[in-house]
């Protein structure tokens, strides 16, 4: 577990790969004259490719997820000693890790009771747009059954998700998408000014922002609205943490007018932000709470949509209609490996206090990014909340124009030749996607946040001068 290959050559692999392997969010031209990364082994926050070089990942799987860091033996075991009992059986029917894993989880998020498993963060999602859909039909004739949904917020990747995603060079090319689904503003205070609120700050932007959702509401009409689903801090729209006083009114409005508050914690869920869950840092109370990467961090593929009392309570009231309950499966939310792996994940947080380690290192961090202001000029911004962190670059500070997204590509390449791999917004909001990215695993100390920032030091030099 130190990198080392266990195989000198790798040529076929990577030939396989050219040949057969269609890679997630990259265009395969450059393959034609390049080989593409394969990623061989892991050990805590590093990681070695195919050539036995060594790199830092400060963004724990690429895409937020693994949570512990890599080359944890005892999540393996746990795994192994539960799929040799039993490996799978449809979720009509329980089984001991789910069992216990709900339990465990649930005493983690006071309010909530009740869990339903699935196989990613983009079913968990649809779980629930299937539930608001089905209350609405159950108690409304149909009509409340709208969904909004917040401007730079992701929720997957199918079509119902795009309907509710607010990325819109990621939903580009794949419509027409599900009816239903409206948007609201988003509500990042730095850029207030480009949404027409002037230098609003502070506790009055954050009013502002969710006053803005209650104007679409009333647009809308209350009684055709049956859920409002956001992220408790906006991930790949550009790492984005909801001002002061904003989730508060955003509760006020969702009870005023009965409408469902879904937070999607599929990339803040079980740690990232330093609590379990990033909506707990702001005191609201949900209805769904959907969750995915860092559950299991990435040992094994489970996803959970969690409800509480009052919705599932909705799917029982009369036993004597057939159609009275939540028909749905998930063929592998019946798998045990992703329960069995979540128990152990979770335990690992406990015993080594990563929530602590988190809410601390991400402090340290958010100091070491905010300090790169006063060394580069391009840095308008630094965000984050625990270990999930952005820094958004512009070309002017007084205007804050965005970054062109192809220099802010230029400074991840860099700092990806010092040995560190990083993100960026990527094709998600256009003429914004200029915030670079930061979530490295919840065990970072302050030697390897210290690479982290040296390297982005170093990269934003060469690329700005």
């Amino acid at each position: 577990m130190d990198g080392t290959l266990t195989q000198n050559d790798l040529s076929h692999v990577v030939e396989a790969d050219k040949a057969h392997v269609w890679h997630h969010l990259v265009q395969h031209k450059q393959f034609e004259t390049s080989d593409p990364k394969i990623i061989v082994e892991g050990k805590g926050m590093r990681v070695w490719d195919q050539t036995g070089r060594e790199q830092l990942d400060a963004v724990s799987g690429a895409v937020w997820t693994v949570n512990v860091g890599y080359g944890r033996k005892s999540i393996v075991d746990a795994i192994s000693e539960q799929l040799m009992k039993l490996n799978y059986y449809a979720g009509a029917a329980g089984s001991i890790p789910g069992a216990l894993f709900a339990e465990k989880l649930i005493d983690k998020m006071p309010g909530m009771s009740r869990v339903y498993y699935c196989n990613s963060g983009s079913e968990a999602n649809e779980k629930a747009f299937k539930m608001v859909r089905q209350i609405a039909h159950k108690r409304y004739g149909g009509k409340k059954h709208k969904i909004l949904y917040r401007e730079r917020d992701y929720h997957g990747t199918t079509i119902a998700a795009l309907s509710a995603g607010g990325q819109e060079e990621r939903n580009a090319q794949y419509g027409p998408f599900a009816p239903g689904f409206v948007s609201v503003p988003h509500c990042l205070e730095y850029r207030a000014g480009d949404q027409g609120w002037g230098d609003l700050s502070g506790e009055a932007y954050g009013q502002r922002a969710a006053d803005a959702i209650e104007e679409v509401i009333l647009r809308e009409g209350p009684d055709t609205v049956g859920a409002l689903c956001l992220e408790p801090v906006t991930a790949g729209g550009g790492v984005i943490v909801p001002p002061a006083g904003y989730w508060q009114r955003v509760q006020e409005i969702c009870r005023k007018y009965d409408i469902l508050l879904h937070i999607d914690e599929v990339v803040c869920g079980v740690g990232r932000t330093g609590t379990w869950f990033g909506y707990q840092h702001y005191g609201v109370e949900p209805d769904f709470v959907t969750m995915a990467k860092g559950v299991a961090s990435g040992y094994a593929a489970i996803a959970c949509c969690v409800t509480n009392e009052r919705v599932f309570d909705l799917f029982k009231d009369d036993a004597s209609d057939p159609m009275n309950y939540f028909r749905d499966i998930s063929t592998f939310g019946g798998c045990t490996a992703g329960p069995a792996a979540a128990l152990e994940n979770m335990r690992i947080i406990e015993d080594e206090k990563l929530l602590e380690n988190t809410t601390n290192m991400g402090e340290y961090m958010l100091g070491q990014l905010e300090a790169l202001k006063d060394k580069h000029a391009v840095v308008g911004e630094a965000r984050g909340k625990g270990l999930f962190l952005g820094a958004e670059l512009v070309t002017d500070r007084t205007t804050r124009e965005p970054m062109d997204e192809k220099r802010t590509a230029a400074v991840v390449a860099e700092v990806n030749k010092r040995g560190v791999i990083i993100g960026m917004t990527n094709r998600s909001i256009p003429g914004y996607n200029n915030t670079l990215c930061f979530a490295p695993a919840l065990i970072a100390t302050k030697d390897d946040i210290d690479q982290i920032v040296e390297a982005v030091d170093g990269a934003l030099g060469t690329v700005f001068g």
